[in-house]
């Protein structure tokens, strides 16, 4: 009955501890980020997703598909994939 109750506390410690971890390590980190990008004229955006760490936002451009990525903690450009056709 010892070992029982020591594991049991032994794990709400833990838990408890995760949970603090989590709440407190993210006081140093800015709350809002705002920022802008800019389309080309008479592009519109066709979806928005999230990918892990990134936010995905697909772009029709006069009739071409794009996909940007931008980090989600920044919102920092991370990559750009053109889709064109074979002429």
């Amino acid at each position: 009955m010892l070992i029982s109750g020591i594991a049991t506390v032994l794990g709400i410690a833990v838990v408890v501890t995760v949970i603090g971890y989590r709440v407190f390590r993210t006081e140093g980190r800015p709350s809002l980020v705002e920022a802008t990008t800019q389309l080309p004229k008479g592009a519109r955006v066709v979806s928005t997703s999230v990918a892990g760490e990134r936010i995905v936002v697909t772009v029709d451009i006069g009739g071409t598909l794009e996909v940007r990525t931008f980090d989600v903690r920044t919102l920092s450009p991370e990559g750009r994939l053109r889709f064109v056709a074979e002429p």
